[in-house]
């Protein structure tokens, strides 16, 4: 990391070292929404309904509109929102090349266990009701929208549908009972992560469910079958672990897995890509693994339209 990277880290460390996560859920949606930064002007953003989840269309220009992305956002499958994470979404579409779209999918504790996952499958199998073939989806997800991805990746498979063509996970949440080792040896050095947050959020989602269901936890579940996958974590992250783990299941599988350990990085650190170099780079790597043929998208990291008729323009 050079001078510059290093000075931009520092900053953002201060910036989050500097507020401590509210105990209130309803009060921390509102602490993480304003996180988020404005969408860039060039990205089209409309609002759509997909599967009956609404959702937002983001969609960068000169947009390929043979493919189409689903993205999952994190926040513990309590927070997130467009809010929070529009910014980051359309950015991944600018990187892809083309559109995006970012369901807002029903949240915990309203809407516990299985809600998210439903919503998420479902907006899946609307894109395939529309005519699309599965080799021109392409599925991503940040934190809990990690987890939530790769869970609905068992359960489609489990279904019989088809995988999309690649997948894309950021800082995934594979271990809801948190066994990994950095879980406990990171939280120090993690800024944005605490194991009393993970707790409660765990506990407002699952409402019961056992942490070991793979559907909840893909950290159990057997990812035999999956399209090629990318994960990208931070090295000073709690969920270092999980995403180093998972990495080797899908490859004890015979999944095509590629996997990115960024020096010095926090959680989804990808949401600063405004303040980050690191961060537009990361997205960069996660658009062009997307967009390459599914031949090349698990090669080795070195260190490293839907149909607009249903769709609303949001006024930027």
């Amino acid at each position: 990391m050079d001078d510059a990277d290093q000075a931009e880290l520092t900053s953002l460390l201060e910036l989050l070292r500097a507020d401590d996560w509210p105990e209130d859920l309803f009060e921390g949606r509102r602490f993480y929404d304003r996180w988020g930064t404005p969408v860039a002007p060039d990205i089209q953003v409309s609002e759509c309904e997909l599967g009956g989840v609404p959702a937002y269309l983001l969609t960068p220009p000169e947009s390929d509109g043979s493919r189409i992305g689903l993205w999952l956002h994190g926040g513990g499958y309590v927070f997130g929102s467009q809010r929070s994470h529009g910014s980051m979404v359309a950015e991944a579409a600018r990187s892809a090349g083309h559109p995006f779209l970012h369901p807002q999918y029903r949240r915990a504790p309203e809407h516990k266990y299985p809600a998210a996952l439903e919503d998420a499958l479902d907006c899946y199998t609307a894109l395939l009701a529309q005519g699309r073939a599965a080799d021109s989806i392409v599925m991503a997800g940040d934190s809990a929208g990690g987890g939530l991805l790769l869970a609905t990746l068992l359960a489609a498979r489990d279904r019989g549908l088809p995988m999309p063509r690649a997948a894309a996970c950021v800082s995934p949440w594979t271990d809801l009972l948190g066994t990994g080792e950095t879980f406990t040896a990171k939280e120090s050095i993690d800024p944005l992560i605490t194991r009393s947050v993970v707790d409660n959020v765990a506990e407002a989602y699952l409402a019961g469910t056992s942490p070991e269901t793979p559907y909840v936890s893909p950290h159990y579940g057997e990812p035999h079958g999956f399209p090629p996958v990318l994960i990208q974590v931070g090295e000073r992250e709690m969920l270092h672990s999980d995403a180093e783990r998972f990495a080797a299941k899908l490859a004890d599988a015979g999944v095509p897995v590629a996997l990115e350990v960024w020096p010095g990085m926090v959680h989804v650190w990808h949401l600063h890509h405004q303040r980050l170099a690191k961060a537009r780079e990361a997205l960069e790597r996660l658009g062009a693994f997307l967009r390459a043929p599914a031949t090349e998208s698990a090669a080795p990291s070195p260190a490293l339209a839907t149909r607009g008729d249903s769709c609303t323009p949001v006024a930027p």
